[in-house]
């Protein structure tokens, strides 16, 4: 019997200080940060929580906190959208859909407060997130951080409009097989986003490669 069918998870906002240090744990565990540097202040989710923030939770049938997001308000001159900083998920349960419940109950959130646009990042070079992100979610990469965090660790800004169920795919697209090289991965991006285009679909071709596709802005 599969996993999913005989767990029954459900989705909550996180709203105490044992919630907030369970949460600071399962950050640390999934990315495997030993440095305090890189830690994730329990504090801090508490004050998101109380202002305007995302601080969601996914639990277990037992209550164990097994998956959690967080994000707060951004702005820009279009106005103000929903920013969601980080989303993990226990390595135990990856791949049962969890990812798609955080991001909803974000959506929730910042749907709550008004806000109709969520933004994050991802390393463009991981086809599995890129597929989640444009195509089971329909957000659209618009911008490329290069060195975001620091040297070699270059970031695609992903924009999920909340108010639309699924985006329509634009009829033409223009693709883009992953290159292997950071630098060149990188300037193809780059390129084809100063056309005006977005990123809407990534896939893994049957040679195993990755492969982008891009539409109009305007269309997507």
């Amino acid at each position: 019997m599969n996993r999913i069918s005989e767990v029954s998870f459900r989705a909550v906002s996180l709203t105490t200080a044992s919630r907030f240090a369970e949460a600071s744990e399962l950050y640390r565990a999934v990315f495997g940060y030993l440095d305090p540097a890189y830690g994730l202040n329990p504090r801090l989710l508490g004050a998101l929580a109380s202002n305007g923030g995302s601080v969601v939770g996914i639990l277990d049938g037992t209550d164990k906190l097994v998956a959690f997001a967080y994000g707060f308000c951004g702005t820009d001159r279009r106005g103000f959208y929903h920013y969601s900083q980080s989303a993990v998920v226990a390595a135990d349960q990856q791949g049962h859909g969890l990812g798609r419940m955080l991001k909803h109950a974000q959506r929730e959130v910042a749907l709550s407060h008004g806000m109709s646009r969520m933004r994050w990042t991802y390393d463009p070079a991981q086809v599995r997130n890129a597929h989640f992100n444009l195509d089971v979610l329909g957000a659209r990469a618009r911008w490329f951080a290069p060195d975001m965090y620091g040297p070699g660790t270059d970031r695609v800004i992903v924009e999920w409009d909340l108010t639309r169920e699924r985006p329509a795919v634009p009829d033409t697209l223009t693709e883009l097989v992953m290159p292997t090289e950071p630098a060149e991965l990188r300037s193809s991006f780059e390129g084809l986003l100063a056309q005006g285009l977005v990123a809407v679909s990534c896939r893994r071709l049957p040679d195993g490669r990755g492969a982008y596709y891009f539409g109009p802005a305007a269309d997507a």
